[in-house]
């Protein structure tokens, strides 16, 4: 098993990985920064909660160093697009982390928030930026940052650009970026349209994919609970009667639902808040920090705002709604059964929903194990989908039968001002 000072990682970041505990690098790690550093692009399909975000931050923070480049003021030297601000606020603390000891500057710019402060750390110069699409392109089109001495991009969560609309603003910011750089693209899963994008972004890539979406919930000990929609609050209610579910994230299909399991809850004595796209940042901050803190027992949140929850010993993730895309179950039991833990996924299935517990069955290659116990069980919903998985015969059918990328000067063409060594 390969270790972090097998990575060939300078020594200040060697010190940095060792300070936050750790030795062994995860699968993605181990696979994506060795060719990271020699200035390859990689294709990464890895999931949420596998470590990727140190995969790609490691890499940047070195190869920035050994190019030992002051940056101009507006012009960073590597582009990390995310697609939510949670996540772009957990990369720019990654960054920091890890480059505590280098003399490197990074910044990060989201929508929902005034820019001027934003604007400002842009105009000081720095290294790293991390963007929303967004209010980069926002910023690009003031005149606030240019991309031309880009070095190292990194596209993350690219199948998640797609579901939120944002592959266009994507394409937008790879024409402003050089011909000549290194990229980074990293995807859960790989529909049609992000292969696509891949191979336009992507020169002589490496490929790495660690495990199936299925696998990531191998930790997690999964049950479903058939209920009437009606009586799913009292359900909810009840399970939190049990102390061992100290810290939950309890999912719902919409924002409005968030905010109404949110203050249920709330009326009952369980400690909890709602965390989504309505949520001013300011908001949304307070309450990722109260639930990491220990403030609120449970943190209730919509698949948009899910990616950006990195918060260790999650006990309980809960499907107060079960998802109607079945990968999203998957980036949601991903919440808990971080870094090696176990972790307890229970997932609420009314009437209307089981179908989305078929799909999700299927997507995942096992059964999800049903409770019965509860006083709320509904046996008329769990025979519903004993019917839907009962085995069907089938009709007959007819059976059919990288090198790196060259590095040129960027003197010509670009815009005047020099850039120096680090002071």
């Amino acid at each position: 098993m390969k270790k972090f000072s097998d990575l060939n990682l300078v020594e200040p970041l060697l010190r940095a990985v060792k300070a936050e505990g750790y030795d062994t690098p995860t699968p993605i790690q181990a696979q994506a920064i060795p060719p990271a550093l020699t200035g390859k692009d990689v294709l990464g399909v890895a999931q949420t909660g596998t470590g990727k975000t140190a995969a790609f931050t490691l890499p940047i923070l070195q190869r920035l160093e050994e190019l030992d480049i002051q940056p101009r003021q507006n012009t960073p030297l590597a582009l990390i697009l995310t697609p939510t601000r949670e996540l772009a606020i957990q990369i720019s603390e990654s960054l920091k982390t890890y480059g505590k000891y280098l003399r490197q500057h990074h910044t990060v710019i989201f929508g929902g928030v005034g820019q001027n402060p934003q604007v400002a750390a842009l105009r000081r110069g720095v290294d790293t930026l991390v963007a929303t699409p967004g209010r980069l392109l926002d910023l690009m089109e003031q005149g606030h940052v240019y991309l031309d001495e880009v070095e190292t991009f990194v596209l993350d969560e690219a199948d998640r650009m797609l579901d939120m609309g944002f592959i266009h603003d994507v394409r937008k910011v790879v024409k402003e970026l050089p011909k000549q750089r290194q990229t980074l693209l990293f995807s859960a899963t790989m529909p049609s349209a992000i292969t696509s994008l891949a191979e336009q972004v992507l020169l002589d890539y490496v490929r790495i994919e660690v495990k199936p979406a299925a696998t990531t919930a191998d930790r997690v000990d999964q049950r479903v609970m058939f209920v009437e929609k009606s009586n799913k609050r009292k359900l909810l209610e009840d399970l939190f009667s049990d102390p061992d579910i100290d810290r939950a994230i309890v999912f719902t299909r919409t924002k409005h639902g968030a905010n109404r399991v949110a203050k249920f809850l709330n009326q009952r004595g369980i400690e909890s808040d709602a965390i989504h796209g309505n949520k001013s940042q300011g908001a949304r901050q307070r309450a990722l920090k109260n639930f990491k803190d220990g403030g609120v027992r449970a943190l209730i949140a919509t698949d948009i705002a899910s990616r950006g929850i990195d918060v260790e010993d999650v006990s309980h993730v809960i499907n107060f709604d079960l998802p109607n895309e079945p990968e999203s179950y998957v980036h949601r039991i991903g919440r808990t059964a971080r870094a090696g833990a176990d972790g307890m996924a229970v997932s609420f299935c009314d009437e209307g929903e089981v179908d989305y517990l078929r799909d999700i069955e299927k997507i995942i290659r096992q059964k999800v194990e049903v409770d019965g116990e509860h006083a709320f069980h509904e046996d008329r919903i769990a025979r519903m989908h004993a019917d839907h998985t009962r085995p069907r015969a089938k009709a007959p059918s007819n059976s059919r039968g990288g090198g790196q990328r060259g590095r040129s000067s960027r003197n010509g063409g670009g815009r005047s001002g020099g850039r120096g060594r680090r002071r």
